[in-house]
Parts: structure tokens; sequence; C-alpha cells
């Protein structure tokens, strides 16, 4: 297939977290609000004049500075972060948008604020205390913490209009661009897509780090590049897998997959289309914020929902991904000393065992940086051998 439209644009946009299309934003005097966690709405920082820009370290080096204040026991996209402070890499930022939801992120925000690694003069941030359990009271905590630590922040701070006519313009604009994901995501269904891994997971990177409204516009043209696209002549996928998991905005994996003739169909994962390119509904009979608020703890997948009920839908929404976009197995990727998903993939591939299915199930512990690519290509090349094994027993219906 031919190169898909604005591909080699948004390599280019992925060079850095000050980007083109951020530079262009605060040109035009937005308000640039930085963020690494889907516990913060991103649609509630692009109300007004306000933008949000999900945090990345591309072309990450050495981390010895960071390293030197947080460890080398951290996971490594929290010491990128970090080390990337420490560089003036995000000295465009006004705010930053940060969770109490995991202590090394935690001790990135304290890095960050203490030793005053922004250099901007107006630089604010705030703090969210986020539920690990979703409850009548906690719905109302998270409200208001993002209320008050966000939204309030942002207008005293920056006079960013965060009116409820405010809010549902971002929602009408978020959802937008979550349709056109949702369109794609539906083509990857398809025995042979118009869309490789790779693309797909370029351009779902650049609509978090870009300004939504200055992006938009170009993801329009490249999906109707994409409904006229033909696909190559002769099937090049061998498996179909649903990929799982935590921060994974190195595009390099997806290389890697497609190198190996491995198709993702699906990724939920974080910075990933599954839940964060979902639409938000919303009525007019109740305050925006408060419908806002409660779609994201509900669409939240995030293993530090330790609730039985939280734990069994993230299963079986791994499950009914599998069978929905037809898939061969299930891999679950964990970024190196992420405590979170080192529980929860262990546990994972556990009920896959315990539920009979057998639903092949694959675990990968990776770096920031996709480092070592010779040895997690060859995990991947077994995985996919392994089911084109099982494909051919079944179908001659060897035990």
């Amino acid at each position: 297939m031919k190169d898909l439209k604005h591909i080699h644009f948004y390599e280019d946009l992925l060079e850095q977290a000050n980007n083109e299309l951020v530079q262009q934003a605060k040109s035009e005097g937005g308000v640039a609000v930085g963020y690494t966690c889907f516990y913060v709405p991103e649609v509630l920082l692009n109300v007004g004049n306000a933008f949000s820009v999900r945090l990345r370290a591309p072309n990450t080096g050495s981390l010895d500075i960071s390293q030197y204040y947080m460890s080398s026991f951290v996971c490594g996209y929290s010491r990128a972060l970090v080390e990337r402070a420490f560089e003036g890499g995000y000295n465009f930022l006004d705010m930053w948008a940060g969770t109490d939801t995991c202590q090394q992120m935690n001790r990135v925000v304290e890095n960050v604020v203490e030793f005053r690694l922004i250099d901007n003069p107006n630089f604010t941030h705030g703090f969210l205390d986020a539920p690990m359990k979703i409850t009548e009271h906690g719905n109302k905590h998270y409200e208001h913490m993002i209320q008050v630590e966000f939204l309030d922040k942002m207008k005293e701070s920056f006079g960013v209009d965060i009116s409820d006519e405010a809010i549902r313009k971002a929602v009408k604009e978020h959802n937008e661009m979550c349709k056109i994901f949702e369109a794609i995501s539906e083509l990857r269904k398809a025995e042979n897509p118009v869309i490789t891994p790779r693309e797909f997971h370029i351009l779902c990177l650049v609509s978090y780090a870009c300004p939504t409204s200055l992006i938009l516009p170009y993801l329009k043209e490249t999906y109707a590049d994409i409904k006229e696209r033909k696909p190559d002549a002769k099937n090049p996928w061998r498996a179909r897998f649903v990929v799982v998991g935590s921060e994974l905005d190195d595009y390099t994996f997806s290389e890697i997959m497609e190198s190996c003739n491995a198709y993702v169909v699906a990724d939920r994962y974080c910075f990933g289309a599954i839940p964060g390119r979902k639409q938000i509904p919303l009525t007019t009979d109740r305050p925006a914020l408060e419908q806002v608020c409660e779609f994201y703890l509900a669409e939240n997948q995030c293993p530090r929902f330790m609730s039985k009920e939280k734990i069994e839908e993230r299963h079986e929404i791994a499950r009914k991904l599998y069978e929905e976009f037809s898939a061969d197995g299930i891999i679950y990727e964990q970024a190196k000393f992420c405590d979170f998903w080192g529980y929860e993939r262990m546990l994972e591939n556990a009920k896959f065992l315990d539920d009979g299915d057998d639903i092949p199930v694959l675990q990968i512990d990776r770096e920031y940086v996709i480092a070592g690519a010779g040895q997690l290509r060859t995990r991947i090349q077994a995985f996919v051998e392994s089911v084109e094994i099982k494909k051919i027993q079944k179908a001659g219906g060897a035990e």
C-alpha cells in the first residue's frame, strides 16, 4: 500500500513534545496543559483556549540525572519525563495536571515542582486525588478534585473559560475526533485491513500529543484517504492480536509486530484507542462536568482499580475484544517496574488459563524505550508460530 496521507508529518510531530502544532497553539494564545494519565479527563483540559498535551519523552537517551534522583527501580516512563524536564523539554507547559494514582508518577511531579524544572514564570500545577473504586461518594470527590485542582486553577491563572457551554463545546470536538478512530477501528476487523498497526499507532499518538483543534483537520483528511485505500493483493498477516497493557508511546513496538507479520487488531493500553478514543455521551438535563467525570471513571480500566467488579470487567473487556476482532491471541505488555501492570498481567494470564478457553496469551516486560528489539521480535515471532501450530492442529482435529 502507498504511504498514508500526512503520515510523515505525523512522524515529525512525534519527534518532540513541543511539536509544530503545540508551538502554533501557543503562538495563538493557547494554554498548554500537560498530563500523563487517563484519570485526568483529557477533554476537560481542552476547554476555552486551553489545550491538552499527553506528555512523552521521545528519543530518550541517557537517564543518569533522573536515575540519581529517582533510582533505577522506577519505571522508564517516569524517569524519562524527569530527564526531559531537566533538559528543558517541557518549558512550553503552562500547567501540569498530575494525579495521585501512581507513586512513581507522584515523584515525577514532586521533582518537577520542587526543582522548578519548568522555566515558565506562569507555570502552575494541579494534583488529583482519584478514587480506587466507583461509588457515589467517590464520584463526587473525583468531580470536586477536578474542579478545584484543574479547572479553577486554569481559570484563575490563565482566564480559561470553564463554563458548561465551554465543556460541551470541547466534548463535541473530542467526539468528532473519536468518531474517526471508531470508524478506523472497524476497518481493522477485516481479514486484510487497509491500515497497518504502525500507522494506527502513529495516528493515535498524534491525537494525544497535539492540540485537538489543530490535529483534527489532518485526521479527517487521513481518514478520507484510508477509505479510498485498497489492501495489498496478498494478505501479509499470519496472526491477529489484541494488545493490552501499560503506557506505550513508542510505535517501534508496532513496527516489530509488523516485522513478524502480526496484526494488532485492538489496542487496550495507555495512549491507545480503547477506551481513550470513545465518544462521550452528554444529555442536557445535567451539568456537563458531572457527566464527563462519570464517563471517565466508568470507562477507566487502569489496574489501580482493585475492586472485584473492575478486575472482572477488565478481564471481560479483553475477552470481548478478542472475540469481536477475531483475534488469535492476547498480548499483555508491561513497562518494567510498573507495579500495577506487573500484578495485572500475571493475574490475567492465570485467569485465562483457569477459564479453559484456550486463548493464547503472551506476557511482555519491556523498557520505556523499546530497546533490545531483537529479543522482543524473537518472542513475538515464537508466539506467532505457536498460534499457527494451534490453528493447524485444530484444522486437522489433532490434540
